[in-house]
């Protein structure tokens, strides 16, 4: 198939490419300078957007060469979808890893709620990169060939547990899973990619420990004001 997976053997993870064939040194180097270079053009274009991310402030980062982007990745906007993808691509791998227990649906819920408000906090390049591609109107990753299946995971996992959490009689039914997941992005992406200047229009510091605490836990009730059948208690 072309793919490349990971094999171990006596222990130890060796590459082997698509036709079980071990993958020799000169496939590795390449994979590892296509790696450095999609690492480095994350970086550089969530500095300065796709449009001052230029080919030879990749490549510099990247210690590599200019013609070595345009072997691996066409040009530079070829690269760009690429990184879009490949930060799509890590959130769902996070969010893979999270312990959800089916039968706990509200807790669940929460633990969903808490990793993506984390997760944008934590990795400001996903932030910026997204708001540099909305700048160009969303036409680089409407491109990608693979942009429909990142969706899939995140609007899986949500509506497994409200399907359960109906099941249960906790939740609406009439509640689809794409509207919890734009809820959940929306209150966690807009704070965090708006923190500065909201922070100087209301006159408080939103990055603050307490702060953050206190949108995540309003975040959470929200969504389960929304949700549930018969809504939490406010906390006092």
């Amino acid at each position: 198939m072309g793919t490349t997976q990971t094999a171990a053997r006596g222990g130890n993870a060796s590459r082997v490419n698509g036709l079980g064939r071990r993958a020799g040194v000169r496939e590795l180097s390449a994979q590892a300078t296509r790696e450095s270079i999609l690492r480095a053009a994350i970086k550089v274009f969530a500095r300065h957007g796709f449009s001052g991310g230029s080919v030879e402030k990749i490549s510099s980062a990247a210690k590599s060469y200019d013609r070595m982007i345009y072997y691996y990745f066409g040009n530079k906007e070829g690269l760009f979808v690429a990184a879009l993808e490949e930060i799509y691509r890590r959130f769902n791998e996070a969010e893979a890893s999270l312990e959800l227990d089916a039968d706990k649906p509200v807790e669940s819920l929460g633990e969903v709620i808490r990793f993506a408000f984390d997760y944008y906090r934590r990795h400001p390049e996903f932030i910026s990169l997204l708001n540099s591609e909305n700048l160009h109107r969303g036409k680089h990753i409407g491109k990608s060939l693979r942009a429909r299946e990142y969706s899939s995971p995140a609007i899986g996992t949500i509506d497994g547990l409200l399907r359960r959490g109906v099941e249960q009689g906790l939740f609406r039914a009439d509640v689809s899973a794409r509207d919890v997941y734009l809820l959940i992005a929306a209150t966690g992406y807009f704070y965090q990619s708006n923190r500065h200047t909201l922070s100087a229009f209301l006159g408080e510091d939103l990055e603050a420990p307490a702060a953050l605490a206190h949108w995540e836990a309003f975040v959470k009730d929200t969504v389960l004001r929304a949700i549930m059948r018969t809504p939490p208690r406010a906390h006092p």
